[in-house]
């Protein structure tokens, strides 16, 4: 029998039928048009974000063009609308939170360190760049960047609510408040990193990271001095409505 990997000689490998050939060329093409389409497409997303940084969150299609050394038509190639340019940019905005905020939770060991360097480093985003954090919370009102903005925060609070589960096993304390916990601490230090950015960040951010390391560590504090109280209290959360 044949290998299918000869030609009729046996000589070699076969050459691919004319057909075959003409469908690789073609998905070659689509490839790499695809590859080189996305690449514009983030380059326009890059330039959006450089107008933002110029021009303020008001910025409009223009500025970006005029930033992005294109004509507005060509930014409508690559996205519908102005609003979803501005999803794709928030996207951006909130993968450089993610970045910076999950590796310093994952990376302390000691409870009150862990609320301190979880606040340290959301608001070390915000004050490289306060002009984007300002953009992603104050466009949240729009369906697409509400959903990347609430993603966001879930993904920082899932992360953050393991390690202070961890902790309170650690100490042989009751980890149902870890996700409750976790969340509340993102949104807390949310609104207040919107606060600081509206006023001009009034106060330095390691004065403003103390003041709210001091606030919210009684959370953990408060765990820990309820494990001397009644089953019934310290695992309140456990109770099933009548």
């Amino acid at each position: 029998m044949q290998s299918p990997l000869k030609d009729v000689n046996g000589s070699g490998p076969a050459a691919p039928a004319p057909e075959e050939g003409r469908k690789a060329k073609g998905n070659g093409r689509r490839d790499r048009w695809a590859d080189h389409r996305e690449q514009r497409r983030r380059d326009l997303v890059g330039a959006a974000v450089q107008a933002l940084l110029r021009y303020g969150p008001d910025v409009d299609m223009d500025q970006v063009a005029a930033t992005a050394g294109v004509s507005k038509p060509v930014l409508y190639r690559y996205f519908a609308d102005k609003s979803q340019l501005w999803v794709a940019v928030s996207e951006v905005v909130a993968a450089r939170i993610i970045d910076t905020v999950a590796p310093a939770v994952e990376q302390v060991r000691e409870e009150r360190g862990l609320v301190q360097a979880t606040i340290d480093a959301y608001l070390g985003v915000i004050e490289a760049q306060p002009t984007l954090y300002r953009f992603l919370m104050h466009q949240s009102g729009h369906p697409g960047i509400h959903q990347v903005v609430a993603g966001t925060s879930q993904q920082v609070a899932a992360g953050l609510a393991r390690v202070i589960g961890d902790r309170l096993r650690a100490l042989g304390l009751d980890a149902g408040p870890a996700e409750p916990w976790a969340y509340g601490l993102v949104g807390f230090v949310q609104a207040v990193g919107d606060w600081w950015t509206t006023h001009g960040q009034p106060i330095t951010r390691a004065a403003l990271t103390d003041y709210l390391t001091a606030l919210l560590w009684s959370g953990i504090e408060g765990v820990r001095a309820s494990a001397d109280l009644p089953h019934e209290l310290t695992r309140a959360h456990e109770r099933i409505a009548p």
